[in-house]
């Protein structure tokens, strides 16, 4: 049995804008609640997190985050509605495209 393998992602003016390695950070984020243990929860450093978020934040047309300082309660990071949009669109975006290459495969008959 063959199987493509392909890997995607969407480049704006600055760079990339989102990818796979990205979506893991936000979504992280929003089961985590904050960037520093979202970091943790996917074995990354905060610096690379903030800098991949930071990168997102910059590219995009709206707020993908939105970061809240400490104070008594602590602070944490929130993705924004338009955030929720991306990731979803994003998903979406890669799953056609494995069912594309997918359905190119079988019709190859390999």
């Amino acid at each position: 049995m063959y199987h493509i393998k392909s890997r995607i992602w969407i480049e704006g003016e600055e760079g990339v804008f989102l990818g796979e390695g990205r979506i893991k950070i936000l979504k992280a984020i929003m089961v985590e609640g904050s960037l520093s243990k979202a970091a943790k929860s996917l074995g990354m450093s905060y610096k690379k997190a903030w800098n991949l978020v930071d990168s997102i934040n910059k590219n995009a047309s709206a707020p993908i985050i939105i970061t809240n300082t400490g104070g008594s309660g602590g602070g944490g990071t929130e993705i924004t509605e338009y955030g929720v949009k991306m990731i979803t669109a994003f998903e979406n975006i890669n799953k056609n495209c494995w069912d594309f290459l997918d359905q190119q495969l079988k019709e190859l008959q390999l």
